[in-house]
């Protein structure tokens, strides 16, 4: 047999070229960039389970250091400020920690580009990483996880990782449904998050029967990314899937996170704060950035591509449901296009405050927002948006830096969301990254240059709290 002498010693000529061969491929793959995923898999689930597993709570406490340094965490409700269900109280304060010795008037008073040579741009205002940004996917909050379980005895448990923020940093739950068809009915949910077993008796009576299969749909699982039936699932059981409903739980949001499967590598993806789908028949763009412009479009986007990471092949090995166009995408979309915003009782016709209902912090915060503040140059009354797309520049603040895997860069455009019943749908921004209103003035005061002082501040948020 002829041999092949290396410097470890002689081995077959056979040998050697397999691991030529092997060195290679791997050289190779770690050099060559790719769009996809990989379709077949080189370890066992349960090997791939295990690891994982065992690495959650290195997982979970990297990020959740993350966390406790960037923001103050803490349970604050506001007193007498309650979300529209009147369950859960609003949250205040602002949460984004400061570097040391600086405070929000001085950091105001310097220019973005004196902020980025400082390094002082705020951490809690950088990108928010996913809770596992190299691995990503859905996350659900642990009480519909439970609630789902109860319900359905379908598990929306990740052994992988758990979703980051606390409970009472998180929208209201269940939260409130409210139709433009029957506003006389006020709170339709009864109090109870809406599914496949409870459909039914909910809505039967008040949606058509066209409207019924809609919402059939909405609450129907389907395989995704994460929870299937294959063996790259992050469910220890094979999954039926996930529903509409899982994250736009009764057709608004449970604070749920993604990433965008729009854009590659993996560390340029956006985390997704899931939206609410509150008041959709007043939009004209759907998605944070991918500008889709109607609502039937986004159903069939979320079902063929978002849910596996904008992967079709990926999404044809795990099950993918193809909508039909014609009948099954009109249908969802017609339950959504009468999802509603909550009532605004201070508010008239034209989506201004009554005089006469509004207290003097919040008809001053109104004045700012229309005023100095330039809040209403992207989120004009009634419904507080524009339907446009804005980019924030916000990379002019700092200097692009890797955090927990997620590339802290330039965000692009992004859309104007609706601030109609803006207090019932924390956290804030296209990523989840600002946890209060509070937050969120600080935030636009150093991007617009504002110059707000503490007063004004305080009177913006008041009036955010009524619309």
């Amino acid at each position: 047999m002829q041999k092949y002498r290396t410097r470890y010693g002689s081995i077959a000529l056979g040998t050697f070229f397999s691991l030529l061969l092997v060195t290679g491929i791997a050289l190779a793959e770690e050099m060559v960039k790719s769009s996809y995923s990989p379709v077949v898999l080189k370890e066992p689930f349960r090997k791939t389970m295990a690891h994982m597993r065992a690495a959650k709570p290195e997982v979970m406490k990297r990020q959740m250091d993350l966390l406790n340094e960037r923001y103050d965490l803490s349970d604050r409700p506001a007193e007498d400020v309650m979300m529209s269900g009147g369950r859960k109280a609003v949250q205040e304060g602002v949460r984004a920690r400061l570097p040391e010795g600086m405070t929000w008037e001085k950091l105001a008073a310097m220019t973005p580009e004196e902020i980025r040579e400082r390094d002082l741009w705020p951490k809690g205002f950088f990108p928010l990483p996913h809770p596992n940004h190299p691995e990503g996917g859905m996350v659900f909050p642990k009480f519909h996880i439970a609630e789902i379980k109860k319900q359905e005895g379908r598990d929306l448990t990740r052994f992988d990782m758990d979703l980051d923020l606390p409970d009472h940093l998180l929208p209201e739950y269940p939260p409130p449904i409210y139709l433009t068809t029957r506003p006389d009915l006020g709170d339709v949910s009864q109090g109870k998050v809406v599914t496949m077993m409870n459909y039914f008796e909910l809505f039967n009576g008040i949606l058509n029967p066209k409207q019924l299969e809609g919402l059939r749909l909405l609450v129907t699982p389907f395989p995704q990314q994460q929870f299937n039936q294959t063996d790259d699932r992050r469910s220890e059981l094979p999954s039926r899937g996930v529903t509409c409903f899982d994250c736009h739980v009764n057709g608004h949001t449970n604070a749920a996170t993604h990433l965008v499967g729009d854009i590659r590598p993996q560390e340029f993806r956006h985390r997704l704060d899931i939206p609410s789908l509150r008041g959709v028949n007043i939009q004209r763009l759907f998605g944070s950035q991918r500008a889709l412009k109607t609502i039937e479009d986004f159903t069939e986007f979320e079902q063929r591509a978002a849910y596996f990471d904008g992967d079709p092949v990926i999404a044809t090995k795990k099950g993918v449901n193809v909508v039909e166009r014609g009948s099954q995408a009109h249908f969802m979309a017609e339950v959504q296009a009468i999802l509603d915003f909550p009532p605004a009782p201070k508010l008239n016709i034209y989506g201004r405050l009554d005089e006469k209902k509004a207290s003097k912090s919040e008809l001053k915060g109104q004045e700012i927002f229309f005023g100095k503040a330039k809040c209403a140059v992207c989120h004009p009354a009634p419904y507080y948006t524009d339907n446009l797309m804005h980019n924030l520049k916000t990379e002019r603040f700092f200097r692009p830096r890797m955090i927990n895997g997620r590339m802290a860069s330039a965000d692009g455009p992004i859309k104007t969301f609706p601030l109609r019943g803006i207090k019932d749908s924390p956290p804030y921004l296209h990523d989840g990254r600002l946890l209060t209103l509070e937050d969120t003035v600080e935030f636009f005061n150093l991007i617009q240059g504002l110059k707000l002082n503490d007063q004004e501040k305080k009177d913006l948020v008041a009036f955010m709290r009524t619309l």
